[in-house]
């Protein structure tokens, strides 16, 4: 496997992991809404938070990869 392929299968799995991580986050939040920090409102809101932002940046890394690398021999 070339350098080229094992960067792109890295920054791809990395991505894929944050992302599987936020959803898993959000449906904890969703489900098991008492796994929260300290239990209030505010932690509720702010873990809930971040894990939007976490889903959206590893969705934004994953389009950015796909865009970059549309046309690659690196790609499945």
């Amino acid at each position: 496997m070339s350098l080229d392929k094992k960067i792109y299968e890295m920054l791809k799995t990395q991505a894929q992991s944050e992302k599987a991580k936020a959803m898993l986050t959000l449906e904890l939040l969703n489900n098991k809404g008492v796994g929260v920090g300290e239990h209030s409102t505010k932690d509720f809101y702010q873990n809930a938070e971040e894990a939007l932002m976490m889903l959206v940046d590893a969705n934004d890394k994953l389009e950015t990869l796909e865009s970059l690398y549309k046309d690659s021999k690196y790609k499945n």
